[in-house]
């Protein structure tokens, strides 16, 4: 699955995340995607790239929850050497980017209603 990165700079992506339903889970993708708007225009092809890789590698389409510092890194050692730098500051700044932005919580499906 590749994620095309947007040009849009007017768009305020600090709204708290949503799932497409209140039971499904939240997809990789979709935080990817936000993540992706927040980064500088020169990076979000290589970003882009790279988060589709670990996309796949989770089985996309990837609830964002499949996504942890250990499924992370065991993507990470899957990549040639010369990438492994790259995505480890990659998953570092996306790990940021959920945490801070409230992705992580948003994606925990606590006090549905029965």
């Amino acid at each position: 699955m590749a994620f095309a990165p947007s040009h849009s700079a007017d768009t305020d992506h600090r709204a708290a995340p949503q799932p497409a339903h209140p039971l499904a889970p939240m997809r990789l993708a979709q935080a990817a995607q936000a993540y992706l708007e927040s980064c500088p225009v020169s990076e979000r092809v290589r970003r882009a790239g790279l988060l589709a890789s670990l996309d796949e590698y989770l089985g996309a389409p990837a609830p964002l929850l499949a996504y942890t510092k250990l499924t992370g890194e065991a993507w990470r050692r899957t990549l040639p050497a010369a990438e492994q730098d790259d995505a480890g500051a990659l998953l570092s700044d996306f790990r940021a980017f959920l945490r801070d932005g409230g992705w992580l919580d948003a994606a925990r499906a606590v006090n549905l209603p029965d």
